[in-house]
């Protein structure tokens, strides 16, 4: 093995910084929604996309790569969830072995309660220090790196 390429300054300064952006804002989005509707970050990140399909319901594992998880963490948040009455877990027709996630009234309400709140938080900290123009740069700097990283 080779000798390490390290960042430079500069790489390292803006490395840091985006990690720290990060943090920071996962943060105040977790704190907003915890405050505002009683939900946590990892239940917000699940209602979502069972929310915006029209009957509510996916398979688990689709429901795991919209968010980016493995299957045992959604397993493990599922189970949380459904304790919560936010989620119902049904067995899947086409496959024994998978599972389905419905969203309940209960969850679908709190979907509801807490999206426009989320929404002002992201605008507040995310959008509104850009100018219209930063934004579109920052969309154009945000494809290319989501394409190189589909393409490893």
């Amino acid at each position: 093995m080779g000798k390490p390429n390290w960042f430079d300054e500069r790489e390292a300064l803006v490395w840091q910084k985006y990690r720290t952006l990060m943090r920071e804002l996962q943060g105040v989005q977790d704190r907003q929604l915890a405050r505002a509707s009683g939900l946590s970050g990892a239940e917000y990140a699940l209602l979502v996309p069972l929310s915006e399909t029209p009957d509510g319901v996916l398979r688990a594992r689709d429901l795991g790569a919209d968010v980016g998880w493995d299957r045992s963490r959604v397993s493990h948040q599922v189970r949380r969830m459904e304790r919560r009455g936010l989620v119902a877990r049904e067995p899947c027709e086409d496959d024994a072995r998978g599972s389905m996630v419905r969203l309940t009234k209960t969850g679908r309400a709190a979907i509801v309660a807490a999206a426009p709140r989320h929404v002002d938080t992201v605008r507040k900290y995310f959008f509104s220090p850009l100018s219209r123009d930063e934004m579109e740069t920052l969309g154009g700097f945000f494809d290319r790196m989501l394409h190189a990283l589909t393409q490893e």
